[in-house]
């Protein structure tokens, strides 16, 4: 079968791209692993390239950027030649729904609502429209369509701003922080008292409030533990240098030690950001 002479056209854009990913998925012609992929192999890689896009954008590495955009657009591509091949949908439908949603979601920029609202304005209103199309799905809860697949304390902040619309939240931040001291009570004695799956229950109980007080104090909380990771690994890693000048491991220390050496990492870093 003659190689189509888009796939070495670099200006073939988005449809050197399309057919690309069809020859990759030709049943007699195409890569093996490729042609064996379905919704659900491909699906995990889809989050990884997201993720990737978030960290690239958080060093702002715009050259890494580009390529990871690039990485999650073949995400995209995939899902819609398996979506194709198997008769559910195709790109062009694909384009066509986002690209009617977009319109329907912005009546302040294409149609003759007002544009003299605020940010917050237009937020009620894009949820206003939502929660007419979930009726129209006969999806008439208020936490219907919230994703499952979400990393879970992503997932815990989208419920509850969906339940805060309809006026189930705390109204002061004060009883969010009573409610986590009354949650860690809870984890304490479960831990004392009763059985793993138990402390299971009450460690998320906990993990589930401390994602409500991030809310309210309008702070992201992955990106709070994706940060707090940052900074584990950077002093963790000073630990290791500073015991390599003696030609030492961490396992060849203590935690006394070790806690020392943290301190230490942790008085650089302030009077570093204090300078």
């Amino acid at each position: 079968m003659p190689l189509d002479p888009l796939i070495l056209a670099p200006d073939g854009s988005m449809e050197r791209l399309r057919a690309i990913m069809r020859a990759l998925r030709d049943p007699k012609t195409g890569c093996p692993w490729d042609i064996e992929q379905d919704f659900a192999s491909i699906a995990p890689y889809t989050i990884e390239e997201a993720y990737e896009v978030e960290d690239a954008i958080a060093q702002e590495d715009w050259r890494a950027l580009e390529g990871e955009l690039g990485d999650l657009l073949l995400q995209v591509v995939y899902h819609a030649q398996i979506g194709e091949e198997s008769g559910h949908f195709t790109f062009e439908s694909i384009t066509r729904i986002i690209s009617d949603k977009m319109v329907s979601r912005h009546p302040h920029v294409f149609g003759d609502a007002s544009r003299d609202k605020t940010a917050d304005d237009q937020v009620a209103d894009w949820e206003q429209v939502k929660a007419t199309e979930r009726a129209a799905r006969n999806q008439s809860g208020v936490l219907d369509d919230v994703a499952l697949g979400l990393p879970a304390l992503m997932r815990a902040v989208k419920l509850q701003k969906r339940a805060a619309r309809v006026g189930f939240d705390w109204p002061e931040t004060s009883l969010v922080l009573e409610k986590i001291v009354e949650e860690a009570r809870e984890l304490t004695e479960a831990r004392e008292t009763l059985g793993h799956s138990e402390q299971v229950e009450e460690f998320g109980d906990l993990l589930f409030v401390m994602a409500n007080l991030a809310r309210h104090l309008e702070i992201d909380p992955e990106a709070a533990l994706r940060a707090a990771n940052v900074k584990f690994t950077r002093r963790f890693r000073a630990i290791e240098a500073a015991l390599a000048e003696t030609n030492r491991r961490p396992e060849d220390s203590d935690l006394e030690e070790m806690d020392a050496l943290w301190n230490a990492a942790k008085a650089r870093e302030k009077q570093n950001a204090d300078r």
